[in-house]
């Protein structure tokens, strides 16, 4: 189904984003975050591609960011390699500028807030809807500040705005965002930085099962340390999927990006 949505500049209608859609689906989702520029520069629309040929359900392009405070080593390495070579939210959204033509399945631009600013925010919401973008995830544009000057933006170019819980958000906090929400919740696994644990304990699922008794309206797709079949399979028990991002980055850091269907095969099966 195509995405219309209504605007300043069109007569068209708001549908569906393909995030909603996806999120309707009857399986537990798969979603993929990588460093747009790495491990190479031109790399980005190959890694895109190669991913949703192997089965994934959604994929978090990352913008490179200097100083990126939530990011584990493995993703601050990546960033900063792919600074080095040259990677910019300018580059990107040319590199990204016709992939509609290869690729269906939702595409989220996860980064911080300051490039965003820098590029204008209504500039950078315009340019996602024009490429195709469904989602942005931004860990450090507070809520409040989101509603107040950005939302109806966002909404204008039929952006939807993920936003983040962990394990000390309080109840309050969740039901608001819960009540705010358009896609998915993301559910931060724990409070550590992305990549730093290797599987899940008792006071995880602990946590699981009290987001999934709160009976949220929004579905929750669980990140940070999910990196294989056990793993996926423990986050999705009470969540509607995962988010895989330092595991991935290490493999292709590895192996190459064309292995990237004999790591998703290790997830999914």
């Amino acid at each position: 189904m195509p995405r219309r949505f209504a605007s300043r500049n069109d007569n068209y209608t708001f549908i569906m984003n393909r995030i909603q859609e996806k999120i309707k689906e009857d399986k537990k989702l798969l979603s993929i975050y990588f460093t747009a520029g790495y491990p190479k520069i031109d790399d980005t629309v190959s890694i895109i591609q190669n991913l949703e040929q192997s089965g994934v359900d959604m994929i978090e392009i990352g913008l490179p960011f200097s100083d990126p405070l939530a990011d584990g080593p493995t993703i601050q390495a990546s960033s900063t390699q792919a600074l080095k070579n040259g990677m910019t939210t300018e580059l990107l959204f040319e590199q990204l500028k016709n992939i509609r033509q290869s690729v269906r399945i939702p595409l989220v631009l996860m980064g911080y807030f300051n490039p965003i600013f820098q590029y204008g925010v209504d500039a950078f919401c315009q340019t996602c809807q024009d490429i195709g973008i469904d989602g942005l995830i931004i860990p450090d544009l507070p809520i409040d500040v989101y509603e107040e000057q950005y939302k109806a933006t966002f909404e204008n170019y039929g952006l939807i705005n993920v936003f983040l819980i962990t394990p000390q958000t309080s109840d309050e906090r969740i039901r608001h965002i819960d009540s705010i929400s358009k896609g998915f919740i993301y559910m931060v696994s724990s409070a550590s930085v992305t990549g730093s644990q290797s599987g899940f304990g008792e006071a995880q699922r602990r946590y699981f099962k009290r987001i999934s008794d709160m009976q949220l309206k929004t579905p929750q797709i669980v990140g940070f340390g999910i990196s294989n079949n056990e793993t996926f399979t423990q986050a999705t028990q009470h969540a509607k999927g995962a988010i895989i991002g330092s595991a991935f980055i290490k493999h292709i850091s590895k192996k190459g990006i064309n292995t990237i269907s004999d790591f998703i095969k290790l997830i999914l099966n």
